[in-house]
């Protein structure tokens, strides 16, 4: 094998594969990526057996066809330092190493057959609908914050993603939720699609979040049994889903929250973060004491002292009610608009969220004791 790459095109694909592999795997193959030089192209491959990414550089100067795999943490640091858009030479050699050179640079890292990397063959060609990558990524971004980190509650570790229907039209719709705060948001599709409720896995979100980062286009998505596909322009993500229930997310959002609190949205977001600046844990609830056109905002921890801050604001009603500050960071980072607001019933009832100029997304978030 023997092959001539862009620096900048194979520190790009090398960097993806790093949110694949697992640090501390037990396999060596897996701290491996696989690579494969095919006339013109090369194929990079990474994997944890529950995720498999693909990603091709395309217009390569393949001299000799081949495929072997090697350390991946230690070729992207290499071709991290090398100077940015030099030509990078790689060589298998006789003893199965693989040199690299660019420029006054020479590597030799071992290799291992390319016959140990697990790859499975899957058909996925049944049904697959298309994305635009924009659209895919703004549903993925406003429900991601709200997945669980407890591990008990395997099916609540990801994002609940069917198909649903209003109104005679078609949505992709999404839910997360760790029991104490829920996004849903939901996309328009042109067309109904054949598609299977999944819970996909938070560590596939986030890697399809970088990819969709970067990418501008149609993704296809095509989902078989316990696994699901995402076909970018040069890359593939194949991931396994969760296999569990989804609890009934819609019974849980407030039907009689008829208390709104229309605040700036900008204004929110910087009180709520300054105020909580003295809860070293941000376990310290915000305390809301709201009256006609007036929030006070304030956080007391015994350790370190306490904050206050006043709003003016828009509300007809007296009440108090305490709130954690990440969870109102968190969703009111992902609003678009110039308000935020807040529809709530009574201090111990959870708050509705809304983002006036996004119809398509609500944030339910419980209130905090005491």
């Amino acid at each position: 094998m023997k092959f001539n790459v862009n620096q900048q095109d194979f520190q790009q694909a090398l960097n993806y594969c790093q949110g694949v592999i697992e640090k501390r795997s037990t396999l060596p193959i897996l701290s491996n990526i696989l690579l494969n030089a095919q006339s013109s192209n090369l194929t990079v491959t990474a994997t944890d057996l529950d995720l498999i990414f693909i990603h091709q550089i395309k217009n390569v100067e393949v001299l000799e066809e081949g495929t072997t795999t090697t350390t991946s943490s230690t070729l992207y640091d290499i071709v991290r330092k090398l100077s940015s858009g030099k030509k990078i030479n790689l060589t298998l050699n006789e003893q199965s190493k693989l040199h690299l050179q660019s420029e006054k640079s020479n590597f030799n890292l071992n290799c291992m057959s390319a016959s140990e990397f697990p790859i499975t063959g899957e058909d996925f060609n049944q049904d697959v609908f298309v994305i635009k990558s924009k659209q895919l990524l703004k549903l993925l971004n406003k429900c991601k914050f709200s997945i669980s980190n407890d591990e008990t509650r395997h099916y609540l570790s990801g994002i609940y993603i069917h198909k649903t229907e209003f109104e005679d039209k078609n949505y992709l719709t999404a839910a997360a939720t760790d029991s104490h705060r829920m996004s849903i948001s939901k996309i328009r599709l042109d067309k109904d699609i054949v598609f299977e409720p999944i819970i996909l896995p938070k560590k596939t979100i986030f890697q399809l979040c970088s990819l969709l980062d970067n990418y501008d286009g149609d993704v296809k998505i095509s989902n078989v049994k316990s696994k699901i596909k995402f076909e970018l322009n040069n890359s593939v993500l194949i991931s396994k889903l969760i296999d569990g229930k989804f609890p009934n997310y819609i019974q849980v959002i407030p039907k009689n929250n008829q208390k709104k609190l229309e605040i700036d949205l900008k204004l929110f977001l910087n009180s709520v973060d300054r105020v909580a600046s003295v809860s070293l844990d941000k376990k310290d609830g915000v305390k809301f004491e709201i009256s006609k056109d007036n929030l006070d905002l304030s956080v007391n921890n015994t350790n370190s002292g306490d904050g206050k801050e006043n709003l003016k604001v828009k509300f007809e009603h007296e009440l108090d009610i305490s709130f954690n500050s990440r969870y109102l960071i968190d969703v009111a980072s992902q609003l678009e608009g110039d308000n935020i607001e807040l529809y709530l019933k009574d201090t111990g009832s959870p708050a509705l969220i809304k983002d006036p100029s996004d119809f398509d997304s609500i944030y339910v978030v419980m209130p905090m004791k005491g």
